[in-house]
Order: structure tokens, then C-alpha cells, then sequence
């Protein structure tokens, strides 16, 4: 594929730009002429470069990225071209393995991991539907959106809240990718897209089934989490949800939508509760229901309290220039820490005591950069003095252990003889108190 990437690249811009701009000057049009689209040698090709970018595991025929370069991308591509124009392709079911559920120790959740082919075929699908319908999504949506991210949604929140509407609604929606149904999605879907094969393309991929273990089961509902089309598919539904509220209870306050975590800011309690039915009157109309234990009405305005939100802790602080002004300030919230503490620890275990030094700072560095470019958008220098801390802390223990000292003494020493912290990236002055450069307007 050498010399190829950029073209691709090129070829397939233009068709999504073509066809965001279609669909974006006709908002009743539906598109039927698709699946030609999906099996376009280019479009596949950047289908591939994202799969592999990504890396990933083998599903349920251990076939891996490696694999196939080994025996040959174009082969692969052509094949998997083939199999969809003549109407051949099958998706396979998807493999569960279960992880640790974030900030809850011992709880797990499962995950879907497809095949690489059908992960091509996800990414090909989205390639071509996601600018159709990324034509209609509204403002108030920013999770797995091209140009958004939890940053920008983060700023409109605090916006939010910076105006007045104190009176938070912090909502999660139950189980929501397990019960998406599927003949919701395709109802949603045909809103915009009225090609068959397209369709059933889809309709095949969610049912393709879920093999746990030996166990293979084929939901009615669901959407496994881990595929390449399942956000989009779940942006698709839930923009009925933005929808009726930008129709009908805008009035209420100000929804701020990632995925299924939604935030709705209010400027009264008598607001937030109506805010709360009208989100859970939605919800039901679509077969979902707020999860009772994540959903909850909080008032900020006086400082005392505060709530989570896309890994941030959110809170009204007062004003070091003047106290009797209060702003709202974030910072990483407890279990966002839990889990990095858990990282860090894991990294620097005495399982690791055998890795070379520069390896093991390399591998740390790795995990450090991804958390401090996300959380040092806010407040957050306390906290991340204390990962500081705590990742010198697990350094000098480790290399201690190495030396077959006790305690962090001989560590600390071959640390601070370093002059540089052995490389480690430090957290601690790197917090940006602006918005970030991408926020939205």
C-alpha cells in the first residue's frame, strides 16, 4: 500500500464531504444509493488504516493485524470487497471478554471484540454513514463526534453553570449499549438512509451474536461496546433525544450530552426536577430508563457540594481575589484517580522488577502523557502534584526491591542522582486554566 495512504485519504474526504454537504441542504432527503460506497476499494483501504491504527485484539478467529499483513493487505481487501458486492459476507460473532468497571474494584463489564475483518467493514460502513447523519446531530452532542470532544462539552457545561443555571440534573442512562433495540436503530437510521443492502448490512452485524467463552448467544438487543459502528449507532438514537428536548424543554436548561452520560443545567430545583421527568419521558419513549443509582439533582451554587462528570469532579470554589464570588472549578475526580493510582501500580509492580529502567519509564511515560492531556484542562495541579508523588514513590520503591533493599530510601537516592526523575514525564506544571483551543463556541 505504499504511496497509497494520502490518495486514500484524499478520496474519501471528498465523498464525506460530499456527503455531509448533500445531506446538510436537504434535511428530508434519504440516501439510497450507499452500499456501492461501503466496498469502494479506497474507502476500504482507510477503513484498514484506521483498524490497524488502532490495533486491537483477534475475535473468534484468532486472525490478528499481523496476520494479515503477513499474508497481504490488498489480498485481504479485495477479498473482503468481493464478499460484499456478490452478497457473501457473513460478520461473525463478536468475543466478550470482561474488564474492570472503572472506579468500582471487583465489578466488571463486557466487552465486544469483532473480528479485524468486520472491523474493516464497521469502520467502511461508518466512513460513509456517519456524515449523513453527523448533517442532523445538534449541538448539544459531543461524544464520538468528528471536531468534539469531552473537553468542549465540559466548557459548555461550565458555561452553563457560570450563568446562573446552578441546578444540576447528572443523569446516566442503564445499561443503555445492551439495550439498544435493534429495529429502533434501524427506524432511526431510515430517517436518513433508505439503501436495503446498507440495512441489512447492519441488521446482520447486530445480530451477528456474542460468544462468551464456549457459549454463543444471539441478542434481540444490543449493541456491543468495542465496535467501530456502535457509537455512531448510538448517537443515531439518541439524537431523538436531542431532538425533542431542542423542541420542547430547552426552556428547562441547558442539555450537555456525551454518549449516554447527559448533564442538564438548570437555574431552579423546580426546573431540575422537571428536567429529570421530561429526560425520563424521552428515555421511555425509546425503551430506555435512567439508571436510579447514577442519577441525581445537585445545586452547586454555595460550594458544598459537587458531582462527576466525564471523569471530572465539578464544583462552585470561591474567588482567591474576592471570596464572596464563587466560579466553577474541576478537577479529577476520586475514581479518575483510583484508576490511575491502579495504572501507575501496575506498571511498577514487583512482577516488573526484571524490566529495564528505561523501558519501565517509557511505558509509564506512555500512560502519564494520555492522562495529563486530558486532565489538565481545569483545576487540577493538587492533584496532580499527589501522582507526581505517588509515581516517584512507586519508582524508588521498585528499584529498591531491585537492589534487594527494604523500604524507598536506595530508589529515591538512584532517583534524585538522576537530575531528571530517570525521564519520568512530570504532571505537575503543565495545568491550563483557559479553554482549550478546540472548545466550542
Amino acid at each position: 500500500m505504499a504511496g497509497r495512504p494520502n490518495n486514500t485519504l484524499d478520496s474519501t474526504r471528498t465523498l464525506q464531504h460530499k456527503l455531509y454537504s448533500a445531506a446538510k441542504r436537504s434535511p428530508d432527503r434519504r440516501f439510497h444509493a450507499l452500499f456501492d460506497r461501503v466496498h469502494r476499494m479506497d474507502v476500504l483501504r482507510r477503513a484498514w488504516l484506521e483498524v490497524r491504527a488502532n490495533r486491537g485484539a483477534p475475535g473468534v478467529d484468532a486472525v490478528t493485524i499481523a496476520d494479515i499483513e503477513a499474508a497481504g493487505v490488498e489480498g485481504f481487501l479485495d477479498e473482503v470487497a468481493v464478499s460484499l458486492r456478490d452478497g457473501t459476507y457473513r460478520p461473525q460473532p463478536v468475543r466478550r471478554v470482561w474488564i474492570p468497571k472503572p472506579g468500582k474494584p471487583g465489578k466488571m463489564r463486557p466487552l465486544g471484540i469483532a473480528s479485524v475483518r468486520d472491523r474493516v467493514v464497521q469502520q467502511a460502513l461508518k466512513i460513509v454513514i456517519e456524515p449523513i447523519v453527523e448533517a442532523d446531530f445538534l449541538p448539544c452532542s459531543f461524544g464520538f463526534r468528528p471536531k468534539r470532544s469531552a473537553h468542549d462539552a465540559l466548557q459548555v457545561m461550565r458555561d452553563a453553570v457560570r450563568a446562573g443555571r446552578t441546578w444540576v440534573v447528572d443523569a446516566d442512562i442503564e445499561s443503555f449499549f445492551d439495550r439498544l433495540d435493534h429495529d429502533l436503530v434501524l427506524e432511526c437510521l431510515r430517517e436518513r438512509v433508505s439503501d436495503r443492502r446498507v440495512l441489512k448490512l447492519i441488521r446482520a452485524i447486530l445480530s451477528a451474536g456474542v460468544l462468551d467463552g464456549a457459549v454463543l448467544s444471539i441478542p434481540a438487543e444490543g449493541a456491543p461496546q468495542g465496535g467501530p459502528l456502535s457509537p455512531v449507532l448510538a448517537n443515531v438514537v439518541l439524537h431523538r433525544l436531542d431532538r425533542a428536548w431542542q423542541e420542547r424543554y430547552q426552556r428547562l436548561g441547558v442539555l450537555v450530552r456525551y454518549a449516554d452520560d447527559e448533564c442538564i443545567c438548570c437555574p431552579s430545583r423546580e426546573r431540575a426536577e422537571a428536567a429529570l421527568a421530561a429526560l425520563a419521558q424521552i428515555l421511555a419513549g425509546l425503551g430506555l430508563s435512567l439508571a436510579a443509582d447514577k442519577t441525581r439533582i445537585v445545586c452547586v451554587a454555595d460550594g458544598t457540594s459537587g458531582y462527576d462528570f466525564l471523569g471530572f469532579h465539578h464544583r462552585m470554589v470561591p474567588s482567591r481575589r474576592n471570596p464572596k464570588l464563587r466560579y466553577p472549578a474541576c478537577w479529577p475526580s476520586d475514581s479518575a484517580m483510583l484508576r490511575a493510582r491502579s495504572q501507575i501500580r501496575e506498571r511498577t509492580g514487583r512482577n516488573r522488577c526484571h524490566v529495564p529502567t528505561h523501558l519501565l519509564v517509557e511505558d509509564l511515560n506512555r500512560f502519564l502523557r494520555g492522562w495529563r492531556g486530558y486532565f489538565r484542562y481545569g483545576n487540577s495541579a493538587r492533584r496532580f502534584a499527589k501522582l507526581d508523588h505517588y509515581v516517584t514513590e512507586r519508582m524508588a520503591l521498585l528499584i529498591s526491591k531491585r537492589h534487594g533493599r527494604h523500604g524507598r530510601g536506595n530508589g529515591m537516592k538512584h532517583i534524585i542522582m538522576s537530575g531528571n526523575r530517570l525521564g519520568l514525564v512530570a504532571l505537575s506544571g503543565n495545568v491550563r486554566y483557559g479553554r482549550p483551543a478546540h472548545a466550542v463556541e
